[in-house]
C-alpha cells in the first residue's frame, strides 16, 4: 500500500513512536477510543489491546479494506468511513467520555482540534501526531501566543510529549513530529453563545500581528479607539499590551468587561 499524497498520508513506520502515543493516551479497558486517520490499522491494533472499544475513522476506500483486514481479529474495534470533519461524536459516543487519538496530516491540524474541541461531547484527552513547528507554537506561554495556541489552551492544557523525526515515517516528510497531549479541563469555562462571542474577541486581537491590542481591537470590533482604550482599562490591562502576551485568563477577563454597546 502506497500513501496517498493528496491525502497528506505518512505511514508511522517507527514501533517506540507507537509506543509513546499508546502510552500517553494511558488507556485502561473501559476506555471509549476515538481514532482519526487509522490509515493502515498499525495504530489501531494497539489501542485495541487495553480500549474497551476504538471506533477507526478513515477515508479512503483502499486504506479501509487494508484497515479491515489487520483489525479483523479485534472484536473491539469498529470501522467508519467518514470524513474526519464529519464525525460526531453525539453520534458515535452519545454522552459517554471518549479519547481522542490521530496522527494528523499537517494540513488539517488546526480545524480537526476546532470540529471536536467545539463538539456538544468534547474529548477528554486528545493525544495527536503533529508537525513539531505547530506543536511549539500550541504550547507557547504569554509572550509567544497565537490563535491558534489560544485556541486550544481555553479548552485544555497541551503539553509535548515526545518529538519524532522525520525519519519514523514511510515516506519521510521534509519536516519532524511531535506528540502532544491535551488534557481538556473537566468544565469549559463559557457555554456555547459565550463562546461564540469570546472568540470574535480574541480573533479580532490577533487580526493584526505585532501591533498594539487597542488599535487590533478597533479594526477589528469596528469600535472607536477611545472606547476600546477604556474597555482594556476597566479590565486592568494595559492599552499598549500585545496580543500575544495575553494569558488564556486575561482573554476572559477583558470579554467579561466587553461593554455591551
Amino acid at each position: 500500500m502506497r500513501p496517498n499524497k493528496s491525502f497528506g498520508q505518512n505511514f508511522l513506520i517507527d514501533r517506540s513512536v507507537l509506543a509513546k502515543i499508546v502510552e500517553a493516551a494511558e488507556i485502561s479497558a473501559t476506555d471509549e477510543i476515538l481514532e482519526v486517520g487509522a490509515g493502515t490499522g498499525v495504530l489501531t491494533r494497539e489501542l485495541a489491546k487495553n480500549a474497551r472499544r476504538v471506533v477507526a475513522v478513515e477515508l479512503e476506500r483502499d486504506m479501509l479494506a487494508l484497515l479491515a483486514e489487520t483489525t479483523r481479529t479485534y472484536k473491539n474495534v469498529e470501522l467508519l468511513a467518514r470524513n474526519l470533519l464529519f464525525v460526531d461524536p453525539v453520534e458515535v459516543f452519545g454522552e459517554v467520555p471518549y479519547k481522542l487519538v490521530a496522527n494528523l496530516p499537517y494540513y488539517i491540524t488546526a480545524p480537526t482540534f476546532r470540529h471536536f474541541l467545539e463538539s456538544a461531547n468534547p474529548p477528554r484527552l486528545l493525544v495527536v501526531m503533529v508537525q513539531e513547528e505547530v506543536a511549539e507554537r500550541i504550547v507557547a506561554e504569554p509572550g509567544d501566543l497565537s490563535l491558534l495556541a489560544v485556541s486550544i489552551q481555553f479548552y485544555g492544557r497541551p503539553h509535548i510529549i515526545a518529538r519524532v523525526p522525520a525519519s519514523a515515517f514511510y515516506p519521510a516528510p521534509k519536516v519532524n513530529s511531535a506528540i502532544l497531549r491535551v488534557e481538556i479541563k473537566s468544565e469549559a469555562p463559557l457555554t456555547a453563545n459565550e463562546r461564540d462571542s469570546f472568540f470574535r474577541v480574541v480573533q479580532a486581537g490577533f487580526s493584526e500581528r505585532r501591533k498594539q491590542l487597542h488599535n487590533s481591537l478597533t479594526h477589528g470590533l469596528h469600535r472607536k479607539n477611545e472606547d476600546i482604550r477604556a474597555w482594556l482599562t476597566a479590565a486592568n490591562i494595559d492599552t499598549s499590551r500585545r496580543a500575544e502576551t495575553l494569558s488564556i485568563e486575561e482573554w476572559l477577563r477583558l470579554w467579561k468587561n466587553m461593554p455591551t454597546v
